[in-house]
């Protein structure tokens, strides 16, 4: 068995500790630092992403259309997306070794635009966004579903968000929690203008398009982690990508029991 261990920082020590209990367990492993590398290793089983969400997502656009299973072990803060933590090493290299555990299908966005600075991954695990520059006016988006006219949103700007997604910026803003074998988007408005403008969910089989006003002379277009700029009439389509992301998830563990540990579901806070 071989598998990848992904970091964002060299010479990590979270990185040295796993490459150590895996080694024991008679597994292969091969450090990958994120920033330049652009290509995976031969013969992966598996990639551990060691970090926090953040790396994770980054880990997401290096893995592609390859198939590889990640586990996310989280070294960083939250965690949502992440399977264990700093004291479950043993747990994580008995588990791989003895192929204890199961794996999440999650749903990734297709997005396509003309982009005029920065560079866009043209997929994205999370959310699709838009958003206004700063301190320039509301921005408008029209959005079509299928071709058809849904609405013309005002506001700071418009969230397409997958199941995954909905538990980040989406949920900021008001959206609604979807389970990630729900079949189905969401689309969020940041800061809308209007009362009348609430998150609506979809089927994840629609093409959305977003149309931005002209009078935006550039604006944000974001894809998890990362963003560039486009222009006021360039239009951004999204869809259901044709791949999708394979998760690990440890025995015991599921959707539920993260919004339980992770989001406090259901806890009474005094």
């Amino acid at each position: 068995m071989k598998i990848a261990l992904y970091t964002r920082t060299p010479n990590n020590e979270a990185t040295a500790l796993l490459a150590e209990r895996l080694g024991t367990r008679g597994i292969e492993t091969e450090e990958i630092v994120g920033g330049g590398v652009k290509t995976l290793p031969e013969g992966l089983d598996a990639l551990i992403s060691v970090g926090g969400d953040g790396t994770l997502l980054s880990s997401v656009h290096l893995l592609g259309d390859s198939n590889i299973p990640v586990l996310g072990v989280n070294f960083g803060h939250l965690g949502f997306l992440t399977s264990a933590n700093r004291d479950d090493v043993e747990l994580v290299a008995d588990c791989l070794k003895n192929g204890d555990y199961n794996v999440e299908t999650r749903t990734l966005l297709k997005v396509v635009a003309e982009v005029t600075e920065g560079k866009m991954p043209g997929f994205a695990l999370n959310e699709v966004y838009l958003h206004r520059p700063l301190g320039s006016a509301l921005l408008r988006v029209k959005v079509f579903v299928d071709g058809q006219y849904l609405a013309n949103y005002s506001g700071d700007g418009l969230i397409v968000a997958t199941p995954t997604g909905s538990t980040a910026y989406s949920l900021s803003c008001g959206g609604p929690i979807l389970t990630p074998d729900s079949g189905s988007l969401v689309i969020t408005p940041i800061g809308a203008h209007t009362l009348t403008l609430r998150p609506i969910v979809l089927s994840d089989k629609v093409s959305i398009s977003l149309l931005p006003d002209e009078s935006c002379d550039e604006l944000t277009l974001g894809t998890d982690s990362s963003s560039c700029v486009i222009r006021g009439g360039e239009e951004v389509k999204v869809s259901r990508h044709s791949h999708a992301l394979r998760l690990i998830r440890l025995p015991g563990q599921n959707f539920f029991t993260a919004l339980q540990n992770k989001l406090l579901w259901g806890a009474k806070l005094q």
